[in-house]
């Protein structure tokens, strides 16, 4: 049971140090708020928040991935390499993608609702 509650809290640790230093980290928090707010407030059947569950989830893994690669390729090779900035921009690619994903399903449950 240590073992389980000791990865739990170093999986909020590693959340909580992107969180203090990522700005987009901060910029997805806001966005997983509004989500929620908005989810609440338009009162999403239980299929419209598990989309955006899954959405919100896709979108904090990539950005985690992307932070971790990025330190990982930082402490590797500090110096400016062209193909350090192919494999942290293809990271930052992935991020671009799961949070395009999430625009468009959001959209699909919000619109609606709003017009």
């Amino acid at each position: 049971m240590n073992r389980l509650t000791g990865s739990f809290r170093n999986a909020f640790r590693g959340i909580g140090t992107a969180l203090r230093s990522e700005p987009n980290a901060r910029i997805h928090l806001v966005a997983t708020g509004a989500v929620i707010a908005a989810g609440a407030f338009f009162r999403c059947s239980a299929g419209e928040w598990a989309v955006l569950a899954v959405a919100t989830a896709a979108v904090w893994t990539a950005e985690l991935l992307n932070t971790a690669i990025e330190k990982s390729m930082d402490l590797l090779h500090p110096d400016q390499h062209p193909l350090v900035k192919n494999i942290k921009d293809m990271a930052a690619g992935a991020v671009l993608i799961a949070a395009i994903g999430a625009v468009i399903a959001a959209g699909c449950i919000f619109l609606p609702k709003i017009l």
